[in-house]
């Protein structure tokens, strides 16, 4: 019998809750219960990359929860934490599992840990369910995401499989039946053989020369800099031309005596998010932007909110006198920030929220009566563009969908960063069509987005992204394939020293057991 050591105790107590010696009770064979916690520690790793990578987008979560609740907290984080514990949990029972195998302790998984591990499934499961339900285009996000981490990945599974071959090898010698030898060895290869070879399918802009690098992409404030200041008023563009942005973006809509002004929340949720309207208008219809007028507009607050929730959890990183500024802001007019932008040199684009005859009208007469250049407004919205052409030749026409602009031979595109490949942005910038994408924020994918040749990216991260003096990373394809190769030889080479070793050591058991086994 073994002695019992600290560690045997340990690992045996806390992946079991059995603290006593095997021999004590009844041994159970338990391999069946590693398979399944191997797979749901694989699933939850599968969905916490899913998270991580999503997060660029979090605010499209946080915004369909208050759409639903009415109440803005900040879900997606909620989400976040729930994934990381789950899955270091699940990957934690995992080594605990491998030590008890390599300490030829029984696998027997206790039935709490059986639970949780349910939970997490099903947690899972509903969270996949979700995305398909709500939000399918992120899917195109995790694909796109494999374009940055996809060279990594398939290193670090490279490593993965060296490490786990020691088991392979350990089970292949072990094992009595042909058979089970022959299906062992069948699926190991397999797996082997497809990480060995999946370089060959991956695609990334950033394997590319140095000196082929497109230029870094310049930076459009979405609505301003909401990371620094609440989003959409006067303080958030001001921080915004600190990070150097070329364009401030921004959401228009009209009010009762049809002044242009900054909001993007429209129709049920006008103005509760980012405003106290329901305490300074209780009681008052509220659902559409004409509904108040540009006094009652200029009674509310729009910095409050801000500090109060917190969005992007950068209210710490303000000084105080940052922050009263930001508890006093107020909803500016279109008007405002158009001298802003004309002080700046700076452009404007902007969504109008209620894009009928008269707010396009008034929109574009409060802009030629500002004085600004015309060709520093990217005139995005669709309807009544040729009514816009025609009494402002000068604005710079927008365009949201490819077809339309190639239709009218025009050479300004605004669209999600999901919208096009790789190719797709590299043969437009080819034509010289300037090519913007909303809303970049993480640095990895901003990075994916300079190396594929985006002339422009929105982004509610202009303080982070103007620091980036290069992308993430880049490699060129020749030194990326040296690299793929001299890893996958190296994991060869030591897996085939393991298998040797193993070997060996099968075989010195193998004559220790006959040595004191009787003879027949």
């Amino acid at each position: 019998m073994p002695e019992d050591s600290c560690c045997r105790i340990c690992c045996r107590g806390v992946y079991s809750c059995y603290w006593r010696h095997p021999s004590e009770r009844k041994r159970k064979c338990s391999c069946s219960g590693l398979s399944v916690l191997t797979a749901v520690s694989l699933l939850t790793l599968f969905w916490m990359y899913v998270c991580l990578m999503a997060f660029n987008d979090r605010e499209d979560v946080n915004w369909k929860a208050f759409s639903i609740l009415k109440l803005w907290v900040n879900w997606f984080m909620v989400l976040i934490i729930i994934s990381a514990v789950l899955t270091i949990y699940c990957t934690l029972l995992l080594v605990f599992a491998l030590f008890q195998l390599a300490l030829k302790e029984p696998l027997d998984l206790h039935c709490l840990h059986k639970f949780f591990l349910f939970l997490g499934v099903v947690f899972i499961a509903l969270g996949i369910a979700g995305i398909n339900q709500q939000w399918k285009e992120e899917w195109h996000t995790v694909l796109l995401s494999l374009q940055a981490t996809a060279p990594f990945l398939q290193m670090g599974g490279v490593g993965a499989l060296t490490l786990v071959s020691r088991l392979v090898f350990q089970g292949f010698h072990r094992s009595r039946g042909v058979a089970s030898k022959i299906l062992i060895m069948v699926a190991f290869a397999g797996a082997s053989l497809a990480m060995f070879l999946s370089p060959l399918l991956i695609q990334s802009p950033c394997l590319v020369d140095v000196k082929r690098l497109p230029p870094k992409p310049a930076l459009f404030g979405h609505r301003g800099a909401p990371m620094l200041a609440p989003e959409n008023t006067m303080m958030s563009f001001r921080r915004s031309v600190g990070c150097n942005v070329t364009a401030f973006e921004t959401d228009v809509q009209l009010s009762k005596d049809r002044v242009p002004y900054l909001m993007h929340d429209h129709n049920s949720h006008f103005l509760r998010r980012t405003t106290d309207v329901l305490q300074k208008f209780p009681g008052k219809d509220l659902n559409h932007s004409t509904n108040l007028t540009w006094e009652e507009l200029q009674e509310l607050n729009a910095g409050d909110w801000f500090l109060k929730t917190d969005p992007f959890r950068s209210v710490s990183q303000l000084s105080e006198q940052e922050k009263k500024t930001a508890g006093n802001q107020s909803v500016p007019s279109l008007l405002q920030l158009l001298d802003l932008a004309k002080t700046h040199n700076t452009s404007v684009i902007f969504d109008l929220k209620n894009d009928d005859n008269n707010d396009t009208y008034d929109t574009v007469q409060t802009i030629l009566n500002s004085s600004i250049p015309h060709d520093k407004i990217l005139w995005l919205p669709p309807r009544h563009r040729e009514y816009v052409k025609k009494v402002a030749p000068g604005f710079k026409q927008v365009y949201n969908d490819v077809h339309e602009m190639n239709r009218d031979e025009a050479d300004h595109l605004n669209v999600k960063y999901s919208a096009l490949s790789t190719t797709e942005i590299r043969e437009l910038r080819n034509r010289n069509v300037s090519v913007n994408l909303w809303v970049v924020n993480e640095p990895w994918l901003f990075s994916l987005m300079w190396c594929s040749g985006a002339s422009s990216v929105t982004t509610n991260a202009c303080s982070v992204l103007q620091d980036k003096n290069q992308p993430d990373w880049t490699m060129g394809p020749d030194t990326y394939r040296c690299i793929w190769i001299t890893v996958d030889l190296g994991s060869l080479l030591i897996m085939f020293a393991l298998f040797i070793l193993k070997r060996k050591c099968s075989a010195l058991e193998s004559r220790e057991l006959s040595f004191f086994l009787p003879p027949e």
